[in-house]
């Protein structure tokens, strides 16, 4: 085998502040996300031109807050009613287990190959890596995914997987790996993908997709997508494996349509996607396609945390359109890997510390200029910019303690400082007389204070304070006056 057109990394969101500054310094990188985050901004403004988006936007936070509230009783109903309709449900409470479920699903088949749909969830919980550990070659059928999994990389948009290579990349990808011509034309490339994977379509024992809505009401397991490659997954094979968060479930069929409105505007500036899957029961009888089989696996990994907390409940609305990266400056600069996270840009630095911890992802509520753009265009309306307010509290000790790693920021010097400073500030007389000594004593101030001041010039205090300024102001007009 050939060695992949960029060398293969790995990424750690430990390493957010080198890979970012490793970003910035990449032209190419850099300008494959302008382009690619200029044009879908314009297609999101274009398609919500004629509608009125705030009403659509409540709407859809509504319905997503509704069945939050009532998220434990949907849970059991959708259960309920994907039994009564053949469907096998699995309840995982973490991403080891997910994977042992759906590794002992495959054995009992006697699986040897599994073609995968695409699945935020299922890369969130490395399942991949996991069964191909068991010796079940697993690959991926979404182009993007498929791209970067010929690359040896991972997705770098939870929308557009491979958005971060340009047409001459993927050519060279393809041709490397899969022995096509070196082209620019994207059509050929596109034929040829599908050339190849429709023969690893019709061989594989077993197709594993995400979920995008698990309606409660009718037990419906809905996927959205654009290539085909989705039906091919939940159809050809002989057992279908949907894996997807417990988040993930609406009350009724007559919540999808809205939602699915927001996601496709959203995400891709699409009216509607080519294809919308409703998948409620395997192949009944007389009927000649469809899986033998259908499992429903649904992953807590955190997800139950995250419910109990009145506020940082919000991040369960998310519906996985990605607008909140595509209007993102420091994600549209600094790409998807930076982050070294299956959810990048401001949903992921949300999500991500209760997924891994703030101990592995500290810097990832920091990562952000809290200029709002993610909470205006964000189709739920998820305050993303006051959870991330929460987090930094969180990740120096001042929240509520409840997210694992609380405090990992907390430094004992940082907070002697702080109360130093509440001290003196509460202390006028020791204040002024500290403020006049430094002013006294300012070259002695070092030019580098830290981060601060790779970009800007340490402060130096004035030789006089404010205060003494207006004292002495006032005491020569009074002085003149008397005269």
């Amino acid at each position: 085998m050939s060695a992949p057109t960029h060398p293969v990394q790995t990424y750690s969101p430990r390493e957010f502040h080198r890979q970012a500054h490793d970003a910035l310094g990449n032209p190419q990188i850099r300008a494959n996300f302008r382009k690619a985050m200029d044009g879908l901004m314009a297609k999101r403004r274009d398609i919500f031109s004629d509608w009125d988006l705030e009403t659509l936007r409540e709407l859809g936070a509504n319905i997503r807050l509704r069945a939050l509230a009532k998220l434990p009783d949907l849970l059991e109903r959708l259960e309920a009613n994907c039994a009564a309709n053949g469907i096998r449900v699995h309840w995982a409470e973490s991403g080891e287990e997910a994977c042992r479920l759906i590794r002992e699903i495959c054995e009992a088949h006697d699986a040897k190959s599994v073609i995968k749909g695409k699945s935020m969830v299922s890369e969130e919980m490395h399942l991949n890596a996991h069964l191909e550990a068991a010796g079940i070659e697993a690959l991926e059928s979404d182009l993007g995914e498929y791209l970067v999994q010929l690359n040896e990389q991972t997705p770098s948009h939870i929308i557009m997987p491979a958005i971060h290579l340009n047409t001459d990349e993927i050519s060279g990808i393809l041709h490397d790996k899969t022995g096509t011509e070196r082209t620019r034309d994207v059509d050929y490339m596109t034929a040829a993908a599908r050339a190849q994977l429709r023969e690893r379509f019709m061989a594989a024992d077993v197709g594993i997709s995400g979920v995008n809505f698990a309606v409660a009401e009718t037990g419906t397991l809905c996927l959205v997508e654009n290539e085909g490659n989705g039906r091919m997954t939940t159809t050809v094979p002989p057992v279908h494996i949907a894996v997807t968060g417990i988040e993930k479930v609406v009350e009724h069929l007559r919540d999808v349509p809205p939602l699915y409105a927001l996601l496709t505007r959203s995400a891709t500036g699409q009216h509607v996607t080519t294809y919308f899957n409703m998948i409620s029961s395997p192949r009944k009888t007389g009927e000649h396609d469809g899986p033998r089989e259908v499992h429903l696996v649904l992953v807590d990994s955190g997800r139950s945390n995250i419910y109990q907390d009145d506020e940082l409940l919000d991040t369960l609305r998310c519906i996985r359109c990605g607008a909140c990266m595509n209007h993102c400056p420091v994600y549209t600069r600094v790409g998807g890997h930076t982050y070294g996270t299956t959810y990048p840009g401001p949903i992921g630095s949300i999500l991500s510390p209760h997924l891994m911890g703030l101990e592995e992802t500290k810097d990832l509520p920091t990562a952000s200029s809290l200029c709002g753009a993610c909470g205006e265009v964000c189709p739920v309306k998820i305050p993303i910019p006051d959870l991330l307010v929460r987090l930094r509290k969180e990740s120096v000790g001042e929240g509520r303690g409840n997210v694992p790693g609380a405090g990992v920021k907390r430094a004992k010097s940082e907070v002697a400082a702080w109360k130093a400073f509440q001290w003196l500030a509460t202390h006028p007389g020791v204040w002024r007389g500290s403020m006049a000594m430094a002013g006294k004593l300012k070259a002695l101030m070092p030019s580098r204070l830290g981060p601060w001041t790779e970009c800007r010039s340490a402060p130096k205090p004035a030789k006089t304070t404010l205060h003494a300024l207006v004292k002495r102001h006032h005491a020569t007009k009074h002085d003149g006056e008397e005269r």
